[in-house]
């Protein structure tokens, strides 16, 4: 997985399906803590990745990576508001979660005007980290509309249909797929290649037949719906749509 990936629809529908786990970066130096915190993120479901001082740390954040990080302020070699700090001027957004031992006020304020997006003051209630964590990676998802949209059509992810103004017509499950693909792909070119590899999950090139197949069965519907869309060939590489634009 890339981060940021939680900018794209099709990365967060594929979380809501459950295909993919949240990745989190736990940055402490307190070794069992570290350990601690990981066991129980993983019990709850999400990847794991530690590191036991600020400068490695800082290198696993430039990756990109992770969903959320839990970062202490307290480090060796490199603490955790100089992470925070150099992570925001190189672009990265992950949230963060900043743990302290902390409890003055200024301590906090540096710490959110440094970048983070919430903190926690240890000794801590580990139900409460979860929420913490539950909470910011929420408000992730919650600005990406889960429905992809391209021109005039949409795809409803909850009831497997394909809609066009106030008409709707259900997709079959690699119809559907093939248009979920090509709808977040935009007017990117997605190849036959892509698709067999990605919904008939393999490299056999006895399956390019049904490529065509479905997409001949993907622009009766469109026609059906009266879509200003439509599916273009690019031959010898693949497909992809347009009359996106007003």
């Amino acid at each position: 997985m890339v981060i940021n990936d939680y900018h794209n629809k099709s990365y967060w529908i594929q979380l809501i399906k459950g295909e993919i786990d949240l990745k989190i970066l736990v940055v402490e130096d307190e070794i069992a803590l570290a350990e601690a915190i990981c066991a129980l993120l993983r019990k709850e479901g999400y990847s794991v990745d530690m590191a036991n001082d600020g400068k490695s740390g800082l290198e696993k954040a430039l990756s990109n990576d992770f969903d959320c990080i839990v970062l202490d302020i307290m480090m060796p070699v490199m603490n955790g508001l100089d992470v925070l700090t150099f992570m925001r001027v190189k672009n990265v957004e992950t949230p963060v979660l900043l743990l302290t031992a902390k409890s003055e006020v200024d301590d906090k304020i540096k710490g959110l005007d440094c970048g983070a997006d919430d903190y926690l003051t240890k000794p801590f209630v580990t139900g409460e980290l979860l929420a913490r964590i539950r909470a910011m990676t929420r408000r992730l998802g919650a600005s990406v509309d889960m429905n992809p949209k391209y021109g005039d059509i949409s795809l409803d992810m909850k009831k497997g249909e394909l809609i066009c103004g106030g008409k709707s017509v259900i997709l079959g499950r690699k119809e559907f797929q093939m248009m979920e693909l090509l709808i977040t792909g935009g007017t990117s070119i997605v190849t036959k290649e892509d698709f067999v590899k990605k919904i008939w999950g393999t490299g056999d090139d006895s399956e390019y037949n049904n490529v065509e197949v479905y997409i001949s069965f993907l622009r009766k519907k469109l026609t059906m719906l009266h879509s200003k869309v439509s599916i273009k060939t690019r031959r010898g590489i693949g497909y992809c749509l347009e009359g996106g634009t007003k």
